[in-house]
C-alpha cells in the first residue's frame, strides 16, 4: 500500500464518521460534506492502486530487459 491508497482510506472513514455524526445530530451540510470525504477517498484510493500497478508494470519491464 503506498501513501495515495493510505489517505484515500482516510478520508474514505473520516467521510462515514462525517456522514454518521451528520444523520444523528441532523446536519445536512456535515452529512454531504461527509459523502464528499468518502467520494474524496475512493478517487485517491483509486490513483494510488494505478499507481501502484504502474509501478509493478515498469518493475516488471525493468526485470525483463536485464535478463
Amino acid at each position: 500500500m503506498n501513501k495515495d491508497e493510505a489517505k484515500g482510506k482516510l478520508d474514505q472513514a473520516k467521510g462515514k464518521v462525517k456522514q454518521g455524526i451528520g444523520k444523528a445530530i441532523g446536519d445536512d451540510r456535515m452529512h454531504d460534506e461527509g459523502v464528499a470525504d468518502e467520494a474524496s477517498g475512493d478517487v485517491q484510493e483509486g490513483v494510488g492502486k494505478l499507481k501502484h500497478k504502474v509501478g509493478d508494470a515498469v518493475k516488471s519491464v525493468g526485470d525483463r530487459i536485464k535478463k
